[in-house]
């Protein structure tokens, strides 16, 4: 389950009070007022406890990433859609990058909010001349002002992301820019209405938002089995791995089932570890519903049993980070949660393109309720 930030930096940067979280994240709920009395309330009823959310046993199906000259756009399967900032191919100077997501649903409804995230880890200027608005075609636009940003740029020619003293920090590339956003209205069922950005007319908007789907999943318990020399042997053997020198992990499932963390072979930046299932004395390669690791970036792993790419196991959460190439800025970061039989997919992000933005685009949420 992701939650990041509005802006980030390696260092002390300017930092909003915002921050972008996935749904699937539980909100924290209101503390109930109470009224006093003067005399002895009746002992009320127990009120009756909620039914626990139904598992949808949705098979997941991560959206498509497309690219239209400078800027990559992407829905997921809500139809919250994003649209990223490209860098130059031979860029070596400007490193921030915007990334702008419009939620679905009609705004008369509530829907249709706009936000912006600007990444600037990799922007040494803007360590210490952090952004402090926007200029589009010479108009300036609030930081925070996200919904007149995306108006801005869609039938503009130029943006700058500007210090507080107004210098320029950024040149952004708006080809493709208008395009993207057209994209969003099409996919969010928004042509031809009002709640448009690009593509407006004069219908009432009708925009669907789709629910996230469920999945019941098994909070982690009890003690991870410990592998013998011989059972270690043998899965190196079953997985093909040829790495040596590295321990595989173990972590409990619950229901006197462990996970197997089997690290298998190393690229120049991507570790990858085959996964199996402890229980009791039989161990069998572990179940996903999604592909995983460099299976979901088109590559062949080469084996049959199901593996991961920079994986890790923490608070009944694996997660799965494929890298396109070191500097982070494509690939496939993944989280998956165990249900008792495999690991479902609960959440997906991707970028198809090599060019420097490295905040990911959201391509598949899902709520994660544990029974």
């Amino acid at each position: 389950m992701l939650c990041k930030p509005i802006f980030s930096a390696l260092g002390p940067l300017v930092a909003l009070p915002l921050a972008a979280c996935s749904p699937s994240q539980p909100a924290p709920q209101p503390k109930a007022e109470t009224t006093p009395t003067t005399e002895p309330a009746p002992a009320a009823p127990t009120p009756p406890q909620p039914t626990p959310a139904t598992d949808s046993h949705t098979l997941p199906k991560p959206g498509e990433l497309k690219t239209f000259t400078d800027w990559t756009v992407g829905c997921d399967n809500t139809l919250r859609c994003t649209l990223a900032s490209l860098l130059p191919e031979t860029s070596g100077g400007d490193m921030i990058t915007l990334n702008l997501t419009r939620e679905p649903g009609a705004a008369s409804h509530g829907g249709g909010k706009i936000s912006l995230a600007l990444e600037t880890r990799n922007d040494q200027a803007a360590t210490k001349r952090p952004p402090a608005s926007f200029a589009v075609d010479g108009k300036p636009i609030a930081l925070r002002d996200a919904t007149a940003l995306a108006a801005a740029i869609a039938n503009a020619q130029s943006l700058k992301i500007l210090d507080a003293d107004g210098a320029t920090l950024a040149t952004l590339s708006l080809k493709g820019a208008a395009a993207a956003l057209r994209y969003i209205d099409a996919q969010q069922g928004r042509a031809g209405s009002t709640d448009a950005i690009v593509a407006k007319g004069p219908a009432a908007s009708t925009a669907p938002a789709p629910p996230l789907p469920v999945i019941a999943a098994i909070a982690p318990s009890g003690t991870a089995a410990k592998l013998t020399a011989t059972q270690v042997a043998a899965l190196r053997k079953r997985a093909t791995c040829d790495l040596e020198g590295f321990t595989p992990e173990t972590h409990a499932l619950g229901g006197g089932k462990s996970l197997v963390i089997f690290p298998c072979s190393t690229g120049a930046y991507n570790l990858i570890s085959a996964l199996f299932i402890v229980d009791g004395a039989s161990i069998t390669p572990a179940q996903l519903d999604a592909p995983a690791g460099f299976e979901a970036t088109g590559a062949d792993t080469g084996t049959p049993v199901k593996s991961i790419i920079n994986g890790d196991f923490k608070n009944g959460v694996l997660t799965s980070y494929a890298k396109g190439r070191g500097l982070g800025d494509c690939g496939s970061h993944q989280s998956f949660v165990w249900d008792a039989t495999r690991f479902r997919l609960s959440e997906q992000a991707d970028m198809s393109e090599c060019r420097g933005n490295i905040d990911y685009i959201t391509t598949w949420r899902a709520k994660v309720v544990h029974p």
